[in-house]
């Protein structure tokens, strides 16, 4: 087609990326939410190892606090039993959802005390910790304190924003002086315009933060699950600096001369628009504070509901990923998750949706797209690779198109904005549906056989490119489609795209890629 040899904006670099998940509470198995969230770190960790770089994609759980202690209590086991259960269907999903993970993070473990009072040993060392007490309205569920202001009564109880019921909480504590970093927050938003996005959830912290930050609450007396704060053992650590510290626990810290600490700052902290203000101010402070560099990106997308209606557990309507990924498939399942919502906003999970994505899109333009071309040059081409050729005039427009869509996807990727990463893929592939039934290559074997081999190599070449940049969303289904076209592993790269495939190259058979579903009448 002449596209692969004028890709010149995606080249191999050698910098390195650090993505993360936030880390899941095991107070109950996963659910969609949890896979949403991972599915997409997993894809830009796979999108930078597909440039060259060096990549490490954490996940893990939150394994203390006061929540995590009760649902132990109520499920009648011990913290720890329960939380080792627990963690274990967390990292059963990675495999389930073909997550590529390079480390698995649990609060429990003995590293990551040791950061998370090494880190406050720092704090305390630069006076940014004192010792008060607290009193006010908490929420156990949501681990948080509440304002008068932010309650509603009902039947003579208070709940929080959420719907979670509070109680009045009196308790010495020991206190981060957040009320000292509001103007070195807002300096730092400022000249980091990208440090929180999507830009609506940046304007929600920046509104709060100019209206003025408290001192924040770090350690409790009222319960024992959790790390020990250094020199004080009747104190635990607040869930918030502990669970957040997971990041740099997982990179070595305090050693700083570890190997994975270059790795730091992360590149993208992927979290729900739930915990963006712990992510986004409590985080960035306590790292400053502590005289370590903050992350480069905080990312907050939104909810699912599950066919409009909010999802809870008392509705009984909690989707399972797994359920879906043995009705539906998990490239299917992986495609429509960032496919069907702008990444950022809420979304509504819809059985129909999904079957209209997968027969539509997937099996009917991408499959058979795949599946005509293949077929088409084992019968008309003796099934081996046809000589590559200059697009004419006629091939032009879509030889332009796959030639821009690397720096195209990799740009809306820069930006998590994998809907139109997608929707920009889709558009090329539809043309290109467009095109070869213009070109018709099937009634070209005997009018001229020479142009139709001609059109059968500009679509190889296409699908080549979609295949390539369509790896990190369906890894397993684009590693048949790289197959079948042909690719070896070492070609499989964004900076393999410059060079072109020999023809002559042996193709076997085409298999489809994508079961289309029967929806029920």
């Amino acid at each position: 087609m002449g596209a692969l040899t004028a890709i010149s904006d995606v080249k191999a670099v050698t910098t390195s990326s650090y993505i993360t998940t936030p880390i899941y509470y095991v107070n109950d198995k996963p659910h969609v939410g949890h896979a949403y969230s991972t599915l997409a770190a997993d894809v830009l960790a796979r999108w930078r190892r597909l440039q060259g770089r060096r990549v490490y994609f954490l996940t893990g759980t939150d394994e203390h606090g006061q929540k995590v202690e009760k649902a132990a209590q109520d499920a009648g086991m011990d913290p720890q039993a329960f939380t080792d259960k627990v963690s274990q269907s967390f990292r059963d999903l990675t495999a389930t959802m073909g997550f590529s993970n390079d480390g698995f993070i649990r609060t429990t473990e003995e590293r990551h005390k040791r950061a998370c009072q090494a880190l406050w040993t720092k704090l305390v060392e630069n006076d940014e910790i004192y010792l008060g007490a607290y009193e006010g309205w908490y929420a156990v569920r949501d681990e948080a304190f509440y304002g008068p202001d932010e309650l509603v009564e009902r039947d003579g109880v208070k709940y929080a924003p959420s719907g979670a019921p509070v109680e009045w909480v009196k308790e010495p504590s020991y206190f981060f002086r957040l009320s000292n970093w509001a103007d070195k927050l807002l300096a730092y938003y400022d000249a980091n315009p990208d440090f929180i996005l999507p830009a609506s959830r940046r304007n929600e912290v920046v509104a709060f933060v100019k209206s003025g930050l408290s001192d924040l609450s770090i350690s409790r007396t009222s319960f024992t699950w959790g790390v020990k704060v250094p020199g004080d053992d009747a104190h635990v650590m607040y869930v918030w600096i502990d669970a957040l510290t997971n990041y740099i626990t997982a990179l070595g810290y305090p050693d700083e001369a570890a190997p994975e600490w270059q790795l730091w700052p992360a590149e993208v902290h992927f979290v729900g628009k739930d915990i963006l203000r712990f992510h986004a101010i409590y985080w960035p402070a306590f790292l400053l504070a502590a005289g370590l560099p903050a992350p480069k990106r905080v990312f907050a997308h939104g909810w699912w509901t599950n066919e409009g209606q909010k999802i809870s557990k008392s509705l009984g309507n909690v989707i399972d990923p797994v359920a879906l990924v043995e009705e539906f498939g998990l490239d299917p399942l992986r495609y429509f998750l960032l496919r069907e919502v702008p990444f950022g906003q809420d979304g509504d999970f819809s059985r129909s949706a999904l079957v209209n994505r997968l027969n539509g899109e997937l099996a009917n333009a991408l499959g058979n797209l795949a599946n005509r071309t293949l077929s088409l040059i084992q019968r008309n081409a003796d099934a081996v690779l046809p000589e590559a050729t200059a697009p004419t005039e006629a091939d032009a427009a879509l030889a332009a198109q796959v030639a821009a869509l690397p720096g195209v996807v990799g740009a809306h990727l820069d930006r998590q904005e994998f809907h139109l990463a997608l929707e920009a893929i889709m558009a090329a592939v539809r043309d290109a549906n467009g095109y070869i039934t213009v070109a018709a290559p099937w009634a070209l074997k005997k009018t001229d056989p020479a142009r139709g081999l001609a059109v059968l190599r500009h679509l190889h070449d296409a699908l080549r490119v979609f295949a390539t940049l369509l790896q990190p969303f369906m890894p397993g289904t684009m590693a048949k489609l790289l197959d079948q076209l042909g690719l070896p592993e070492a070609a499989r790269g964004l900076d393999a795209l410059s060079t072109k495939l020999p023809g002559g190259l042996a193709l076997p058979p085409p298999e489809p890629l994508f079961r289309k579903i029967e929806q029920a009448a």
